[in-house]
């Protein structure tokens, strides 16, 4: 009996070192980097989390994730000498608003979960220490950076040192203004929607799964994870949202509110200082005809107005009439949405919403249209818009006179980057570096290659062979 029990313990013990070497095997060093390592699992996590946010599967794409990380990792170890930190809430945001995207992509959290092959938590547990590290070296990145500026003749030595045959091509832009009328909903037209949230809130309240009435009636991107929101602070939601989240406790749920998005109730699930996770049921009430109606009369008597009254001029307007919160206090001028830093109100035209470059392009410099009905690309909701074009800039070859500011922002972008190449050149001949063989014939890497006259720095490698490594993962 004594024999059989030693038997069945070498087998186990075998059978656990035979699963260890595999693990280390598998789970071998992609790459060391001073006093850290990249381990496979960490590239092929970061793959699944590229290919769970929707792109085609490319496994060349694996040289690009390794140097990023060798980028973070270096930074991140300067980050530990000029004490750089992040605080453990914008980390949790950061895991958060990730978690929600990828689970919006796979259609939900058990089909995630099946593409992954691990629980939520476990994932996000897996994500965090690699998305404070990347927050970390961000910030480091500013903190290189936070001294770079550029001159006007800075600017002029940029532009007169790039060749004839490489001087930009700029697209059409323009300066479009808008006056948005939204229909607004009479008491009684909300009713409907109103007795559908409050019958809704009554099922929680008898017992019914919070989570799956939210998959099957919630009208909104957190449907598909059944009304969860994630964590929040007091200013990430519309004021009357905070209001109930942020005095309730865990467990309980609120009475039924309304918010500019529609009708709402919320239960919170849990409290950490200044933010709250929470779930939430939107029933966004129906756009009638009627409604519609009041909005055009209103948008035809207002363009009336700008027509006739020489006082009333489109900014004052915009201001006054417009139920756009974006563009009412910017003189109803819109911004490039791609270069929102800069608060830029030129537009390439083919970047402006098909429907308003349509009107746009059969317009005068100084006109604006008449009342049009338009429908939101992103939210399908309707408005009435009067449009304004303030100025047109043809298709031309950039110059310093016209293209200034976007010559400007190309330069500085030019001094970024050549200050963040020396930089990184400096710190990689001064690093231990070694990267696994399979990666080396990688292109991206070839500079993180390190010379015969590297200089040794502490690292694991001295006590790790090359290619492998356990993981307590």
């Amino acid at each position: 009996m004594r024999k059989l029990g030693l038997s069945l313990l070498n087998i186990l013990l075998i059978i656990t070192v035979a699963n260890a070497q595999q693990k280390r095997t598998l789970d071998k060093i992609a790459a060391v980097v001073g006093s850290s390592i990249v381990l496979q699992s960490d590239v092929e996590l970061q793959y699944a989390q590229y290919i769970v946010s929707g792109q085609q599967p490319n496994p060349s794409i694996k040289c690009l994730i390794l140097q990023n990380q060798l980028t973070q990792k270096l930074l991140a170890q300067q980050a530990v000498i000029d004490s750089v930190q992040v605080k453990d809430d914008e980390v949790d945001n950061e895991v958060d608003r990730r978690m929600r995207s990828f689970l919006q992509r796979a259609g939900g959290q058990e089909q995630l979960e099946q593409f992954l092959g691990r629980s939520i938590i476990q994932y996000k547990d897996e994500m965090r220490p690699d998305i404070k590290e990347s927050l970390v070296a961000q910030r480091m990145r500013a903190k290189i950076t936070e001294k770079v500026n550029v001159t006007p003749l800075d600017v002029k030595n940029y532009f007169d040192k790039i060749s004839k045959d490489s001087i930009p091509t700029y697209n059409k832009e323009v300066e479009v203004g808008e006056i948005v009328f939204q229909p607004k909903l009479s008491k009684e037209e909300k009713e409907s929607a109103r007795k559908k949230i409050t019958d809704l809130r009554e099922r929680v309240k008898k017992g019914e799964d919070f989570a799956n009435l939210a998959r099957i009636y919630s009208q909104d991107g957190s449907a598909q994870q059944g009304g969860d929101l994630g964590f929040f602070d007091r200013q990430q939601m519309a004021k009357e949202f905070t209001a109930n989240a942020f005095r309730l406790k865990a467990g309980e749920i609120s009475p039924v509110f309304e918010t500019e998005f529609g009708f709402h109730f919320l239960q919170v699930i849990e409290r950490r200082g200044e933010q709250v996770h929470a779930r939430h049921i939107i029933i966004i009430p129906t756009i009638t005809e009627a409604s519609l109606d009041r909005a055009h009369s209103t948008a035809d008597s207002v363009y009336k107005s700008l027509l006739a009254m020489k006082k009333l001029d489109f900014s004052s307007a915009a201001a006054f009439y417009s139920d756009d919160k974006e563009t009412k206090y910017n003189g109803g001028m819109m911004l490039n949405a791609e270069n929102v830093q800069t608060r830029t109100t030129f537009i390439p035209t083919d970047k402006l919403d098909p429907q308003i470059a349509l009107v746009v392009d059969t317009m005068k410099v100084g006109s604006i249209s008449k009342p049009q009905l338009f429908t939101d690309p992103q939210t399908n909701k309707k408005s009435y818009k009067i449009l304004y074009l303030k100025s047109a800039v043809n298709a031309h070859k950039a110059n310093m006179e016209q293209d200034f500011a976007k010559l400007k922002d190309a330069a500085m972008n030019d001094k970024l980057n050549r200050t963040i190449a020396q930089w990184f050149e400096k710190r990689r001949k001064e690093t231990y570096i070694k990267i696994d063989p399979g990666y080396q014939t990688c292109d991206v890497l070839k500079g993180w290659l390190p010379a015969a006259s590297a200089k040794t720095t502490a690292s694991v490698a001295d006590a790790t062979p090359a290619n492998t490594a356990t993981t307590n993962k």
